[in-house]
């Protein structure tokens, strides 16, 4: 049973896999102002902090050579963190790669092409590599079936119940002048 379990969860990944690359072909609108407002980490320090955790807001910019410019506004105890990255394409579709602050590689996960995302994302950080996978919404309101299916796929992804958070809103920490 186990194996037909795992045999299922292989199928299923590459189904995702499958699906993500057609995303690439789709050119989904990823330009302009997001929020994340769930998140699942095998980061233990993510982990430790999670009910301190608030929506972030990320804006996302595309150049012309299809580099991504995101500036993030997080929230930490006491203080707003901001700061920018560039994200290159890696020549899979719907992949990039930064080497800013630790090697850090996006994998877009699944859109509907205009009002949420899911973004897979591993950085390597003191000799160890995490996994994290975001969900990315238009608005701070994201609507019950779009967190289900998050959860779904944090789930195929090999997160658990307890390292999936959906963030509270927040209103102190905004983009803006970096």
């Amino acid at each position: 049973m186990r194996t037909v379990g795992l045999s299922l969860g292989m199928v299923l990944l590459c189904l995702l896999r499958v699906q993500a690359g057609d995303l690439g072909t789709a050119e989904p609108d990823i330009a302009g102002t997001w929020y994340i407002t769930a998140m699942a980490s095998d980061s233990e320090s993510y982990f430790q902090n999670k009910d301190q955790l608030k929506m972030a807001m990320a804006s996302i910019e595309v150049s012309g050579d299809g580099d991504l410019k995101v500036s993030f506004a997080i929230p930490a105890p006491g203080r707003c963190m901001k700061f920018e990255s560039i994200y290159k394409p890696t020549g899979s579709p719907g992949e990039y790669y930064s080497s800013d602050r630790g090697n850090k590689t996006v994998r877009l996960v699944d859109t509907d092409g205009s009002s949420y995302m899911v973004v897979f994302a591993t950085r390597e950080k003191e000799g160890k590599t995490l996994h994290m996978l975001r969900l990315y919404s238009r608005t701070q309101w994201v609507r019950p079936k779009i967190k289900l299916l998050f959860k779904r796929l944090a789930k195929l992804n090999g997160f658990t119940d307890k390292t999936i958070w959906i963030l509270p809103r927040q209103e102190e920490c905004r983009l803006g002048e970096l």
